[in-house]
């Protein structure tokens, strides 16, 4: 069976990605590159409330956030159905999802507004200056930030031996910390070499300019966000060029 490496956080993500490999006769190769540390903060209260991910969702609702008549705003459907699952509306989804695409959905209606974008510590400044530019009263809350775990390593290693026959990156920070790991073993010229002959899968553009920025080449990048199907596409590959 192919052997494929899914990086997701520590949580239950990593679970459910390795169960669904495993369903599609795939050998997962655990290890998880990120761990979600809570801040402890709650999205300030703003005409405009933006979330960007489904997690933070989860720890903005775990630490008392209410939606309290504002436009609700999610960048994806997955951080849509978070929402919706807590019982809230969502007032704006933007066609493509990503922050542009959602600079692009609000640039109309938030002169003058205030906006609380609440996410990460680590989200690109897109959202921020194209929100300003439209004239907009922009705050950022940070719910969580991302850490490196201490055990984050073995796929890298099996990487450079040769031994993955394909790599699931599914966050820009995944990428970084994975190449990290290779440069402070010294071993990136080998992992360059070795990612050339594995099939590598990006969830987004984002993350696939991560991948190209640490000079490896993406040979999947899903038309959708979703990892099951960012997941099975790269499968595919794998056994394409298998036959």
């Amino acid at each position: 069976m192919p052997k494929v490496a899914v990086l997701r956080p520590d949580n239950t993500r990593i679970d459910e990605a390795i169960t669904y490999l495993q369903s599609l006769d795939v050998t997962p190769i655990s290890d998880p590159m990120l761990t979600i540390c809570p801040t402890g903060k709650r999205p300030r209260q703003a005409e405009f409330c933006v979330f960007t991910s489904k997690t933070g969702v989860e720890l903005a609702v775990e630490h008392g956030w209410q939606s309290d008549e504002e436009t609700v705003c999610a960048v994806g459907r997955h951080t849509a159905a978070a929402l919706r699952d807590y019982g809230y509306s969502v007032d704006v989804i933007p066609s493509t999802f990503t922050s542009t695409g959602l600079v692009e959905e609000l640039t109309d209606v938030v002169e003058g507004e205030t906006v609380e974008i609440a996410r990460s510590a680590h989200g690109s400044d897109v959202l921020i200056q194209g929100l300003k530019e439209a004239g907009a009263d922009v705050h950022e809350t940070h719910l969580y930030y991302l850490e490196q775990p201490s055990t984050a390593g073995r796929s890298v290693s099996l990487a450079v031996e040769g031994e993955l026959d394909g790599i699931l990156f599914s966050s820009p920070k995944t990428v970084d910390h994975f190449f990290g790991i290779a440069a402070e073993r010294d071993a990136t010229g080998p992992l360059q070499r070795a990612a050339a002959e594995t099939v590598i899968g990006a969830i987004g553009e984002p993350t696939a300019r991560a991948v190209r920025k640490n000079g490896a080449s993406v040979d999947v990048l899903p038309d959708q966000a979703s990892f099951n199907r960012f997941a099975r596409t790269t499968v595919n590959r794998i056994r394409e060029i298998q036959q």
